[in-house]
């Protein structure tokens, strides 16, 4: 089974599912896309909903919001965001967009000039490759290092870089790795992108949902050394990832980007484009003010229980490595030894195959730019995360060369 280059984690598993044999009436369990909602241990809190609510019913917000967003919502996240900077971001800095997808193609469409390159990780987020092929722009993968907790390979940015690079995608914490980077090296990364010249795109989606020992350090901390175009949303933190409320930030307070005209064409592209529901942006103040810890706290330790739970059961199953122990986000990468299977091709022959046998739904590597890798999403209750992999298992088992018992 091939695939096509650049298709989205959404179409892929699409096809996945549709190769699901429903004569073996087995529940299907999806461990390939990164929505807790199909779970039940995953909710957002009241406070999120009610906020929503008290928006739609005050009939205030029925009507069109300033397209940059409304002023509310950019003050209340301008505020939230500040928390963890050492400089205070204005309202002005942000720009309110129909979640994070948005912002990606907001982020490369007004840096997107004639033989503009952008560098982006591999293994990385395709929605990026997507959009970048839409706006002529080119995308020069880095590698991610599996043996340093999927640090970036500084000395291929600077292979990579040249004249025409525009800006650096750096994802953290990491979609699909799972990765947390440490201070020192987000410090090294933005070092990097200043001696180059070029702008940080910090996707920052699944900001603050880091469960290990390196705690979250947004990339807008090094703000005064590079300028950073900070994407974010509500869907991962919160658990609503339908609501479709994100942001671009400029954390930028040497105002580099201005000089740079980059703000005024933002301004402009935000005409043309349509963002989230009014009424979802009136709710963002009160949810960002009133959601307590306690939310917080449940889901990160659901995540963690999740994610040492996946790496376990992950070493029984011989064909399958997990290099680095996730340590944030909802996803991590596993290796396939391939050459250990019978009748499997590569990864994509792995998924289509295990989808049709055992119902239970991964997401081939090569769809985020790995070859003979799994992502595999954790952010599912522990009952069904268990049941999926020891079908993993089964299957490994059934395709062995040398399948014992």
């Amino acid at each position: 089974m091939k695939t096509e280059p650049n298709l989205s984690i959404k179409g892929i598993l699409r096809m996945l599912m549709a190769n699901i044999d429903d004569e073996k009436n087995m529940r299907v369990i999806s461990l390939g896309m990164g929505d807790p909602t199909a779970f039940s241990c995953f909710t957002t809190t009241s406070i999120a909903e009610d906020a929503v609510l008290d928006a739609l019913t005050s009939q205030k917000f029925n009507g069109y919001s300033p397209t940059v967003g409304l002023p509310q919502t950019r003050r209340a996240i301008s505020e939230y965001l500040s928390m963890d900077l050492p400089y205070k971001l204005s309202p002005d800095d942000v720009y309110i967009t129909a979640g994070c997808t948005q912002a990606i193609e907001l982020a490369i469409s007004i840096l997107a000039t004639p033989n503009a390159n952008i560098l982006i990780p591999r293994p990385g987020f395709p929605i990026y490759d997507i959009c970048a092929a839409f706006r002529n722009v080119e995308m020069r993968h880095f590698d991610l290092l599996p043996e340093k907790g999927w640090e970036v390979d500084l000395d291929a940015i600077d292979a990579l870089a040249d004249e025409n690079t525009v800006a650096i995608v750096v994802i953290n914490p990491g979609n699909p790795c799972g990765n947390v980077y440490s201070f020192q090296h987000l410090k090294k990364i933005a070092e990097t992108a200043k001696k180059h010249k070029i702008v940080v795109i910090a996707d920052e989606v699944y900001g603050h949902l880091a469960f290990g020992s390196n705690p979250f350090v947004p990339m807008g901390v090094f703000g005064s050394t590079v300028p950073v175009l900070t994407l974010g949303s509500l869907s991962k933190r919160w658990i609503v990832p339908g609501w479709r409320l994100g942001w671009l930030v400029t954390a930028d307070p040497n105002g580099i980007l201005k000089n740079a005209e980059i703000v005024e064409r933002l301004k402009k592209y935000v005409d043309i484009c349509g963002g989230p529901a009014t009424f979802i942006q009136a709710a963002v103040p009160q949810i960002l003010k009133e959601t307590s810890d306690v939310f917080f706290t449940r889901t990160l330790g659901i995540l963690k229980h999740s994610a040492d739970l996946c790496v376990k059961k992950i070493k029984d199953i011989a064909c399958l490595t997990c290099p680095t122990k996730p340590q944030g986000a909802m996803t991590v990468m596993v290796k396939l030894n391939v050459l250990m299977l019978k009748d499997i091709i590569d990864d994509t022959d792995f998924c289509f195959k295990l989808a049709k046998e055992e119902s239970v739904i991964l997401l081939p590597g090569v769809t985020v730019g790995l070859k003979n890798w799994v992502r595999i999403t954790f952010a599912v209750e522990p009952s069904s995360l268990v049941e999926a992999l020891e079908r993993v298992k089964t299957f490994c088992h059934t395709h062995s060369y040398e399948p014992k018992g």
